[in-house]
């Protein structure tokens, strides 16, 4: 829905970084450390409880829907300690109107977590996110403390006390260098751990010479990335094991609008609030060119309906290449996140994500599952009938299959060295 300058949506939502980008960790592909220096030598990196209340309050009376979200991300939330979010719960109480229900979420490493983080979180129904990238060798490829040593056991250790404690939850992946080659793998894992619930990010960060990072994932690697985890869910875990980028997709092949920001026409009504108050237009766009002002000095209501940040948003749409105007999975991926935009497309217009090819590749690749997901729900039956179809044509596909062909089960190995061996036994 596009909407006039100075009109402000009927909902939107804010990411609230109450430690600014002070992290416990190192991450070697964290693009939001570097953002301390935005506030080098004039802050504490901590909100007030005056910036708190004051946050709080605006955000519940500038919604006009029955459910409102607080998202608390880093940095790292945590180290604000229990007794911030005791009392953020406690201004939301506060402030709430007796018809509206609240709902948090916070991303965390889980460094911090313990027993008592748990029962306060599942006493007051936080969905958290855990900051997670697979098996331990993945895994401590980048994640790492400021020390440089791997976290894998203490995040594990984390994901397990969650599960025991009956805190919903569920895994950010980021995808980059290292683990872009085990989709299968990865997913494979996160599913044995008992994980129902994951996203996946691709690490993209630009470099002032135009090139990017040596952990950015190369486009067609996430997109076969992609590939992989579908080809093992779609055969086993549909309607067990929920991925976002499955979730987005299928609304985009029943004619909805994307729900994610990332894959919707247009954006604007997904900002960040800093610790101090200082609201940007994206949490990917913390900078100078993407700040709206302060709501201890100016209204949240007037920050987010400012000019700026509608244009911002309606942007998203009005500046895509007529390369992606006319490409056809556009209505899946409406040219995918702003900030990736720095390619040239192939007759030379700016404006193409990096990842392009591999959005190509995975929407391409998943279609036809798609349209069959999409036509069986609207028939009022669950998608997850489709695993008995792809059953069916697995195993059509392997009485025909030969010896060196990649396996019909699409585990991405030689049919021989798959399930060929697998039928002898």
């Amino acid at each position: 829905m596009e909407l006039a300058p100075g009109s402000l949506p009927p909902a939107f939502h804010v990411m609230v970084k109450p430690r600014g980008a002070v992290c416990n960790l190192g991450c070697s592909y964290c693009f939001y450390l570097r953002k301390e220096s935005i506030y080098e030598g004039a802050s504490g990196f901590r909100m007030t409880d005056d910036v708190l209340e004051s946050f709080t309050r605006q955000y519940i009376e500038a919604q006009t829907i029955p459910q409102v979200s607080f998202a608390w991300q880093g940095g790292e939330p945590t180290l604000m300690g229990l007794d911030f979010f005791r009392r953020a719960v406690e201004l939301q109480e506060k402030y709430r109107p007796a018809h509206m229900r609240i709902t948090n979420s916070l991303q965390t490493n889980g460094i911090l977590l313990d027993e008592e983080w748990a029962k306060f979180l599942k006493e007051h129904g936080f969905l958290i996110g855990l900051s997670m990238d697979g098996p331990r060798d993945l895994h401590d490829a980048n994640r790492v403390d400021k020390g440089g040593h791997g976290t894998f056991d203490r995040v594990h250790a984390a994901l397990k006390l969650l599960q025991k404690q009956g805190v919903e939850h569920n895994i950010l992946c980021v995808v980059n260098r290292a683990n872009s080659d085990h989709g299968s793998r990865v997913y494979r894992f996160f599913r044995d751990e008992g994980v129902e619930f994951i996203q996946f990010i691709a690490a993209v960060e630009r470099l002032p010479d135009g090139s990017v990072t040596d952990w950015t994932p190369r486009p067609e690697k996430w997109g076969q990335f992609l590939c992989d985890v579908f080809d093992e869910w779609v055969r086993r875990d549909v309607g067990r094991v929920f991925v976002q980028h499955f979730d987005v997709a299928l609304e985009a092949w029943l004619g909805m609008e994307p729900s994610l920001c990332v894959y919707a026409k247009t954006c604007g009504n997904a900002m960040a609030l800093e610790h101090n108050g200082d609201l940007y237009s994206c949490d990917h766009l913390v900078d100078a060119e993407h700040f709206l002002g302060n709501l201890m000095q100016t209204p949240l209501e007037t920050l987010v309906a400012s000019p700026f940040q509608r244009t911002f948003g309606t942007d998203k749409q009005d500046t895509l290449p007529e390369y992606c105007r006319q490409c056809d999975v556009l209505f899946a991926c409406n040219g995918a996140c702003p900030k990736d935009r720095f390619l040239k497309t192939p007759d030379g217009q700016p404006g193409l994500n990096y990842l392009c090819a591999g959005f190509k590749k995975f929407y391409h690749h998943v279609d036809p599952y798609m349209r069959v997901m999409a036509s069986l729900l609207q028939q009022q039956r669950a998608p997850a009938e489709i695993m008995a179809m792809v059953a069916e044509q697995d195993k059509a596909n392997m009485a025909t299959a030969r010896r060196n062909d990649p396996c019909p089960c699409g585990s991405g190995r030689k049919y021989k060295n798959c399930c060929l061996g697998k039928e002898k036994r």
